[in-house]
């Protein structure tokens, strides 16, 4: 896709990637704020995001589409959990027929950004690739910069320490690194995890490789989700497509909202609920309670979806096994077990989770003080804006439930703000912890997931309390109650360009 031809640099409002909280923001602010100039700036050469990144076997959805996709532009397929390159292809066509497109900046990485309180401004310095490959040095000024690239670092995965790992004779394939020229077929192929990727991962490979073992140090929970959303066929064939698109969304929502809640209010009886669904779709001759017995309660930790059971199907082929064991070595041959076991392998796939970087790598600095260390010290106000951090938004969804209904509720916090901004006059807005607040506050991070890749990140994560703009937003009904009835001054201080008191 090529670069669009530069237009002004100074806009009221900068927006990180092109990925799905980046182009719902760019929907959102240009319907709710049209006389604001904003831009999307890329890294990369193409929209997606996510689903253009990853690159493994059987990449999917593990959500329902009719939540996972755009409020505004319904999903036009009956499929439940769809591929990434259908994804892609539905947020490219998103994109386009609202005219966001237009919005992009493609091969314009940030590099840093820094807070004025002088200016009141951002400056935003880019490295922007030109149409012949060669880098050019730009700089942007806003007055607001919104982060939508989530929190996964695309360029590294989370350090695991497999002992011996350099001696193995194979080849070793991170998923975050798949490329076209790996090759499984007729393989011993060991995946080492068992999160959504290795769900994802061993019914793709079973139908080539010699041999899948999805080897864990710890059980998952696995739920089978039609392929097909039949309620919206149903709708849809009396109802104009976003009229049924609609109602989908909200029968979605309710019953997404219910069932979390209620699996994390009731851990020992959810638990049960989701073990007996599992049960009956394991080979009988597997043992559940060793191999699909999480210690942890079900949306403790991110529950897997398979489309219609997949996983499950796979795991009924002689050539398909689970090990729930820990590593002691790997050897040249293979991975040698604390248990004795011994798996023979052609190729291991270390499945074992992602490194987070809230800030996608980009250097925040506010009035000459760097902010990407002291993170974790930090309180996120309303899920969406950093304590001590002026003008800026962070778009993140959920990790208990679907990621879209997140990321637009805390987008529409941030327009909020900024509307609020405009009717009194307000050049700032920094969120802001009296004293005796933080003294009182018993804090917990922000991602509430016990994950060992989140639980690892903690010290890069904001944190939350248990009350006011500082609490937690697990949930949309939560976020909307807030959104509809919270205060944006609450927990906010607001500076104006003429002498007035802040607020």
């Amino acid at each position: 896709m090529a670069i669009l031809a530069e237009p002004e640099s100074t806009l009221d409002i900068i927006v990180t990637g092109a990925g799905l909280s980046g182009i719902n923001a760019a929907y959102r602010l240009q319907q709710e704020l049209p006389e604001h100039s904003f831009a999307i700036l890329e890294a990369r050469d193409c929209i997606g995001g996510t689903w253009a990144f990853w690159k493994y076997p059987g990449i999917r959805s593990d959500s329902a589409m009719a939540l996972f996709g755009f409020p505004w532009h319904p999903w036009p397929h009956s499929t439940n959990i769809a591929e990434a390159h259908v994804i892609k292809k539905y947020m490219e066509d998103a994109a386009a027929a609202h005219g966001i497109d237009k919005k992009i900046r493609f091969g314009h990485c940030i590099t840093s950004a820094s807070w004025s309180s002088e200016e009141c401004r951002w400056t935003v310095l880019v490295d922007a690739q030109r149409e012949d490959g060669t880098i050019e040095n730009k700089t942007f000024k806003c007055s607001w910069l919104i982060n939508a690239n989530g929190y996964y670092d695309y360029e590294k995965p989370m350090p695991a320490v497999i002992p011996g790992i350099d001696s193995f004779g194979g080849e070793v394939v991170h998923p975050q690194f798949w490329t076209d020229k790996v090759d499984f077929a007729g393989k011993k192929v060991v995946v080492i995890g068992s999160g959504a990727t290795a769900v994802t991962l061993l019914p793709a490979l079973a139908k080539t490789a010699e041999s899948v073992t999805m080897l864990q140090r710890s059980p998952s929970y696995v739920l089978s989700l039609g392929s097909q959303d039949n309620m919206m066929s149903l709708f849809s064939r009396f109802l104009p497509l976003r009229w049924a698109a609609l109602i989908t969304w909200w029968q979605r929502m309710i019953i997404e909202t219910i069932t979390v809640y209620a699996m994390l209010t009731f851990p020992n009886f959810s638990k049960r609920v989701v073990r007996s669904m599992m049960r009956p779709e394991l080979p009988k001759d597997l043992d559940a309670d060793k191999h699909f017995n999480p210690s942890y309660g079900p949306f403790e930790q991110r529950l897997c979806f398979c489309p219609d059971g997949d996983f499950f199907k796979a795991l009924h082929r002689p050539n398909t096994h689970v090990v729930t064991d820990t590593i002691e070595t790997v050897t040249e041959t293979g991975i040698l077990l604390k248990s004795g076991q011994k798996l023979d392998a052609d190729m291991i796939i270390t499945a074992t989770g992602l490194y987070l970087a809230l800030l996608s790598g980009i250097s925040v600095i506010v009035d000459g003080l760097r902010i990407n260390d002291t993170l974790g010290q930090r309180y996120i106000w309303h899920g969406t804006m950093l304590e001590g951090v002026p003008n800026s938004g962070l778009i993140t969804g959920y990790t208990a439930g679907t990621w879209t209904p997140g990321a637009d509720a805390r987008t529409r916090q941030l327009i909020k703000v900024i509307k609020h901004m405009g009717k009194t006059g307000a050049t700032s807005a920094t969120p802001f912890v009296e004293k005796a607040e933080r003294d009182r506050f018993s804090s917990m991070s922000a991602l509430s997931n016990s994950s060992t890749y989140i639980t690892s990140a903690r010290e890069r994560m904001p944190i939350t309390a248990e009350s006011g703009p500082w609490r937690h937003g697990r949930n949309w009904v939560s976020d909307a109650w807030h959104l509809v009835f919270g205060s944006v001054t609450d927990g906010m201080r607001y500076t104006f360009s003429v002498k007035r008191k802040d607020v």
